[in-house]
């Protein structure tokens, strides 16, 4: 069989890992290199740093034009794609034999779209998984291979999950895609029944609101982090929250509180002590350490 593989973040090296294990990957697909970072220097994506390592011929195509040049005339058997960052358009996924073949970071029907682990930690779902699904031309509607449940742990952040979903995955493709390929395995169409959507998150949806439930606000830290950061203006300062936990103590909604030396912020239902903190321009400090800066006083939360 002659493969191609698509993915473009580290959350995509478990999996490529896993089919080079198991199939004649001949070609690796990722997105071109970004600026980034303070110099501004254009940055390999980690996909294309572990196809260099492992000697797999590689293409870095800009638009979907340059995506249907690299795949014409190739005539692949199949492709797998975890997080390529490119919706795939009907000409591109028709040049396999097989198809295209997608591992999604949630058990499908259930968030369908571009953040399903971090929604499916803001909705305080208990579990979660990966789904191995043929790709057509809707948004994570394709025929299911095969999946994998796993539980969420109550501390588990956005990125820790995502990581451990990554594992799963690769796991998975070596478990039932030789079954796909041989014809001993026949995707089953998705049920329409409890369909759910993941979008996109930015750093506007990851300000916290105090107005909200406490314990949501928790699971939005933990949802947010590390990408895109969960975040709150404390007086003109934006300031990224990197951990908080759900106390019972009476604070003014959107006030911050220092009681016995821990920063209270009083929320709609209940109360967060802010665990680690970072002001902008500096580095993170434990909420003890936050709070003793300020020498113990209160502060409000500018709105939203």
């Amino acid at each position: 069989m002659r493969i191609a593989f698509f993915g473009t973040p580290a959350a995509a090296i478990p999996s490529l890992a896993a089919l080079v294990k198991i199939a004649n990957v001949e070609l690796v697909v990722t997105q071109p290199d970004r600026r980034g970072g303070r110099g501004r220097h254009p940055g390999e994506s980690p996909v294309k740093v572990a196809a260099r390592e492992w000697g797999i011929p590689l293409k870095q195509p800009e638009s979907d034009d340059d995506v249907l040049e690299v795949m014409n005339g190739r005539e692949f058997d199949l492709a797998i794609v975890v997080a390529y960052g490119r919706i795939l358009t009907a000409e591109i996924l028709g040049t396999t034999r097989v198809g295209f073949v997608n591992t999604h970071f949630s058990l499908l029907p259930r968030w369908r779209g571009a953040a399903p682990v971090e929604h499916a930690i803001l909705a305080g779902d208990e579990c979660t998984g990966v789904t191995l699904m043929l790709i057509d031309e809707g948004l994570d509607s394709g025929p299911i291979i095969s999946a994998q449940e796993t539980s969420i742990n109550a501390s588990e952040t956005g990125g820790l999950l995502t990581a451990r979903l990554a594992d799963l995955g690769g796991f998975l493709l070596r478990k039932t895609l030789p079954d796909f390929l041989m014809g001993d395995r026949m995707p089953a169409a998705q049920i329409t029944a409890g369909v759910v959507w993941a979008p996109r998150l930015t750093s506007d949806d990851a300000r916290l609101d105090p107005a909200k439930d406490a314990v949501m606000l928790e699971r939005a830290v933990r949802a947010f982090h590390p990408r895109p950061g969960a975040w709150l203006s404390i007086a003109g300062v934006r300031t990224k929250v990197h951990a908080v936990r759900a106390v019972e103590h009476s604070v003014t909604i959107g006030q911050i509180e220092v009681i016995k030396g821990h920063p209270i912020v009083g929320c709609g239902s209940g109360a967060l002590e802010l665990l680690e903190l970072q002001p902008s321009g500096r580095g993170v400090l434990t909420g003890i350490e936050w709070a003793n800066g300020r020498r113990g006083s209160s502060v409000g939360i500018d709105p939203p």
